[in-house]
């Protein structure tokens, strides 16, 4: 017989995730929804015995890792964790003090959706709880949520589904439409393992599934990296060096080494904390994108980058990872944190399901939102650049090229192949297009080029610590600035191209 999982309760998980004594009840008495005589009343007192808390919800501050936060938890053992009007003021509430407060927020809903013993009035209060997430978030303080086993209707559909970065209790159900509610309305059960953290997991709806024991040192990475304050003390620029006029062909062929560090090499070995993220949140994923919050040194940031491994693996860059990317682009912005982006593609996807999954609306997308993003950027051209899917991910304050990096409308094979028919004057056309690092400093494209010695292939860990040093001196220089002088700055560089 399978062992079931252990499921803590509120104030079980409370102590589990915070510092040890630091939790301090935010809490008053419910607020009064019944007569003190009714039925209801009734089941209310029976359900606070039972689980020994007097509502669904516990709302307070503690510590993780030694940062303040709100937290906001659910208690499944109270009417199988409902929400009713009590609740939904508690929820609110909270949202609404931490942004008084200026406080990061931990929420752990545990629940099965709105309390059907008050009805409609109680369902609209999904409304009110969402509105006070989104002034919480519009105050650029980070939330995240750990969705516990089960978080299911109203609860999922408001405040469960809003964290920057969101977390499941191993084996939870997590899902909208209650399974016995849908096996009686249409006559049938529900599939099985739909509503899964696992299954969720995999259709890029969550960041990760994870045991509550892991939850402090999760929790505790992205809060010291959110709530870093950017270290504005000058830091040591990499040498800018002379670098051989090389043949653009040298270039491509070296980008293209199975050696090459890519994004995940160059955080390993650049960045002193990252947390990975998974998906857009909104039922897609692609791993060849890849997107986490990160920190060099003393600079907070997002970052979002093209895998150059995980599209050789799997598969080309398609429309969903921009989506992923464009997800990056709304939590700095939302966070108000620095975004980095990290250009090392072969090419988007050319597929019937890329174009009907909107390649070419994504591409514009992109460079459209970060044009005008209000956040300081960087743009590293770390390897491949080859078309459209490139050239998403470009427009930013700074771009900082790696020395055989290139950036191409097509690989020169297709632009050999477009113009020649054949594929064999490659060499010829990217000496003629200027795709090499030198050749986009020239024409302003680029601001400034990484050496490598001779490439990266052959010292990955010595070139990924250059390119994270001038990272952080690019994303000290630009935090530094007012930012109306830097978005101006931003728009006359592209603009003058």
């Amino acid at each position: 017989m399978t062992e079931r999982p252990r499921r803590p309760g509120a104030r079980e998980l409370l102590a589990a995730v915070l510092d040890e004594g630091t939790f301090v009840s935010w809490d008053e008495a419910p607020l009064g929804v019944t007569e003190p005589d009714s039925a209801y009343a009734a089941e209310l007192a029976a359900a606070a015995q039972r689980a020994g808390t007097d509502e669904s919800i516990l709302t307070g501050e503690g510590r993780i890792r030694g940062h303040r936060v709100a937290v906001v938890v659910g208690e499944f053992r109270f009417l199988a964790g409902s929400i009713g009007r009590a609740a939904a003021e508690r929820v609110t509430l909270a949202f609404e003090r931490a942004t008084r407060e200026r406080l990061p927020l931990f929420a752990a809903p545990a629940s099965g959706g709105t309390r059907m013993q008050e009805g409609t009035p109680a369902f609209v209060t999904m409304v009110k709880i969402s509105g006070a997430v989104a002034t919480f978030k519009a105050a650029r303080l980070p939330y995240m949520t750990y969705l516990r086993h089960p978080t299911t209707g109203g609860v999922l559909a408001s405040w469960g589904s809003l964290g920057h970065v969101t977390v499941a209790e191993p084996g939870a159900t997590i899902g909208f439409l209650g399974a016995r509610v849908y096996e009686a309305l249409y006559g049938e059960p529900f599939p099985d393992d739909v509503q899964t953290a696992e299954n969720l997991y995999a259709h890029g709806l969550l960041d990760a599934v994870q045991p509550v024991e892991a939850l402090p040192a999760i929790a505790g990475r992205f809060l010291d990296i959110v709530l870093t304050t950017p270290d504005l003390t000058p830091v040591e620029d990499v040498p800018r060096e002379p670098l051989p006029d090389l043949p653009a062909w040298e270039s491509v062929t070296r980008s293209r080494h199975p050696e090459r560090p890519g994004v995940r090499a160059l955080l390993r070995l650049g960045a002193t904390d990252v947390v990975p993220l998974f998906g857009t949140g909104a039922g897609e994923w692609d791993r060849s994108l890849f997107l986490a919050v990160a920190r060099f040194e003393g600079m907070p940031c997002v970052v979002l980058g093209q895998d150059r491994r995980a599209e050789h693996a799997e598969a080309p860059l398609g429309p969903s990872g921009l989506r992923v990317a464009r997800r990056g682009m709304r939590l700095a912005t939302e966070l108000g944190l620095p975004l980095v982006s990290v250009i090392d593609t072969a090419g988007a996807a050319l597929s019937k399901e890329a174009e009907e999954g909107g390649m070419a609306a994504e591409i514009a997308r992109c460079l459209a939102e970060l044009v005008v993003l209000p956040v300081p950027t960087v743009c590293v051209l770390l390897g491949q650049g080859a078309g459209g899917g490139a050239l998403a991910l470009m427009p930013a304050d700074r771009v900082v090229s790696a020395q055989h990096s290139w950036l191409s409308p097509l690989p020169p094979e297709g632009a050999s192949a477009i113009l020649h028919r054949t594929v064999d004057r490659a060499p010829e056309l990217a000496e003629q297009q200027r795709v090499r690092s030198l050749d986009l400093l020239e024409a302003g494209i680029v601001d400034r080029i990484v050496a490598e010695r001779p490439d990266a292939a052959a010292e990955p860990e010595a070139y990924c610590r250059r390119m994270a040093q001038a990272i952080r001196h690019e994303l000290r220089t630009l935090v530094a600035m007012p930012s109306p002088e830097r978005l101006t700055a931003r728009r006359d560089r592209w603009r003058a191209l």
